[in-house]
């Protein structure tokens, strides 16, 4: 579990500044754009505020301590958040995902909203309609809000790039991830686990941890030296920070995970953890896994079959062992990079909380 910190309150209240001069600009929409307005502002409650953490330890990295953060870091990683929230808007939507964070999903959201209201129409059509254009309307308050971040920075053009880097990274990467569910059927079985990784580099471990680490930096006025070391240590943590992610949607507890058992197998999730199964079971079994993986009726005794099925091939035990392999690799990265001691122990502690997780 992640731990509090002083990091996330600087962010919150970000966030709260940001989202009152929003409401204070939006009474020439009309009552009806509250519905919306209100959608979006609820993504941006919970969560653990880990980006924003990852990118003030770049910060860190990059400062050596020797100045405080200011108001501009802080906005930074509001702006992470909800650019995070975006991508999360989208993800439950292309998932079919109904829960998030033990909430309704947004687009779940959006349709009961429809029907509280009694209008016109296919409620269910209108919430995921409203949906796609609410991660829109996020990705453009994210960008609002790092233009306010940076603006007359010394270092807002580096910055901006890299923020516009992950913004790229992560659409290519979502496209890869609906494209696997498909496109595996075609493809070598042997090609399946390193397709599976890059889907999980581009798609979360660069704008979970990589690209938040190097954008705090970059803004600290890190130099390309500092920034290489970072991204060695970055990129592995966030590798093992998606496989994490991939054995808990298949195995995690629901009351810690906020989703329903077994999720990424009702969707279709081709991730490196059902490569790795896939290519360890006898044909027969193979196609028995290919023919119900993807199905949304999936009953809980048919998730309990594929869990366990996909325990029996070691599959399970092969990612924690490339958790433990990238979490090694993180810790020489972090050993060489002869950080400032803060920066260092902020980037271990935040390390060890994004991979120990059962959330």
């Amino acid at each position: 579990m992640v731990p509090p910190s002083p990091v996330s309150d600087a962010v919150a209240e970000q966030l709260d500044l940001f989202l009152q001069s929003i409401r204070s600009r939006s009474a020439e929409y009309g009552p009806d754009a509250e519905v919306f307005i209100g959608a979006a502002a609820a993504t941006l409650q919970g969560g653990k505020r880990l980006r924003a953490r990852f990118a003030h330890a770049g910060w860190l990295a990059a400062s050596d301590g020797v100045e405080a953060p200011d108001a501009a870091l802080w906005r930074l990683g509001a702006a992470l958040e909800i650019f995070q929230s975006a991508a999360l808007v989208h993800d439950d939507l292309i998932d079919n995902s109904d829960t998030r964070r033990g909430r309704p999903a947004s687009h779940r959201a959006l349709e009961a909203a429809h029907r509280r209201a009694g209008w016109h129409g296919d409620a269910e059509a209108f919430g995921r309609s409203a949906a796609i254009l609410l991660g829109d309307l996020l990705v453009a308050w994210s960008d609002d809000l790092l233009e306010e971040s940076l603006a007359g920075h010394r270092h807002a053009a580096a910055t901006r790039a890299e923020y516009a880097r992950m913004r790229r990274d992560v659409t290519v990467g979502q496209m890869l991830d609906i494209t696997e569910e498909c496109a595996w059927s075609v493809n070598p079985p042997q090609s399946l686990l390193e397709r599976a990784l890059r889907v999980a580099a581009l798609k979360s471990a660069r704008y979970s941890v990589e690209q938040p680490i190097l954008l705090g930096a970059t803004l600290g006025g890190a130099d390309d030296g500092l920034l290489a070391r970072l991204r060695a240590f970055g990129h592995p943590v966030g590798m093992a920070f998606q496989l994490r992610d991939d054995l808990l949607g298949v195995f995690g507890d629901p009351a810690l995970t906020g989703k329903p058992a077994g999720d990424d197998l009702r969707e279709g999730k081709r991730t490196a953890l059902i490569a790795i199964a896939r290519e360890a079971l006898p044909v027969s079994e193979r196609a028995l896994v290919d023919a119900r993986i993807g199905d949304p009726h999936l009953s809980a005794s048919d998730v309990a079959e594929l869990q366990e099925m996909i325990r029996e091939t070691g599959a399970a035990a092969q990612v924690e062992r490339m958790i433990a392999d990238y979490t090694a690799a993180a810790e020489r990265a972090l050993d060489d990079a002869a950080l400032e001691e803060t920066a260092e122990h902020a980037l271990r502690a935040l390390a060890e909380a994004a991979i120990a997780r059962s959330a």
